[in-house]
């Protein structure tokens, strides 16, 4: 038995939370940019969300929050991985150690610029929370579709997808790069988009 990440191996019940594949670079990507969950496998990490998710659903009323659209939700629990938090403050200190670079999440999808600061160069503690970003089901379908022609919906699929994990001090929304605002605004699904018009105000 396994007990990383706080959680027993065991055989489990459907999960009515998985991770997208789009999730899976942030538990795979062993670079030094980009939010890498640490301290659990993906199996690990779904097991336990699943566990936290029903017992937070006996506390509270409505646990899931309106994201950027209405197939978008977030859930934010404490983080029960090892992971760093991921913004920290720029100063005239670390200023200098900024990266940027032209970046896209997925083969096939619209590169956008983006800059970060390299795990190893700056000083991160710990998150408090998790922001756990889920996409429906039907939404994910859509996306997969668009990116692949040959792609068949799994009929015994969870409700909702994992597409995004943000490690972070509170436990609310914190708000969305301008960049992943425009390119979510995108008409094309297949290069990133999701077709949600940008709100200008």
């Amino acid at each position: 038995q396994n007990r990383t990440c706080g959680i027993m191996a065991e055989i489990t019940p459907k999960k009515f939370l998985t991770l997208d594949p789009f999730a899976y670079r942030q538990f795979d990507d062993e670079s030094k940019s980009g939010n890498r969950i640490v301290g659990c496998t993906k199996e690990q990490f779904e097991t336990k969300i699943n566990e936290i998710y029903i017992n937070l659903r006996k506390e509270k009323e409505k646990l899931m929050v309106d994201g950027y659209a209405s197939f978008c939700k977030h859930i934010f629990v404490p983080n029960f991985t090892e992971t760093k938090a991921s913004f920290i403050k720029i100063t005239k200190e670390n200023r200098s150690k900024i990266k940027s670079d032209y970046v896209a999440r997925r083969e096939g999808e619209l590169p956008v610029l983006k800059r970060w600061f390299p795990r190893d160069e700056v000083n991160v503690t710990k998150a408090k929370f998790l922001d756990i970003i889920l996409y429906s089901r039907e939404q994910l379908n859509k996306e997969n579709k668009a990116g692949n022609k040959d792609f068949v919906p799994d009929k015994n699929a969870s409700p909702w997808g994992i597409v995004s994990v943000k490690p972070q001090d509170v436990d609310f929304e914190l708000p969305m790069e301008p960049i992943t605002m425009m390119r979510n605004a995108l008409p094309d699904i297949s290069e990133g988009g999701s077709g949600v018009h940008l709100c200008k105000k």
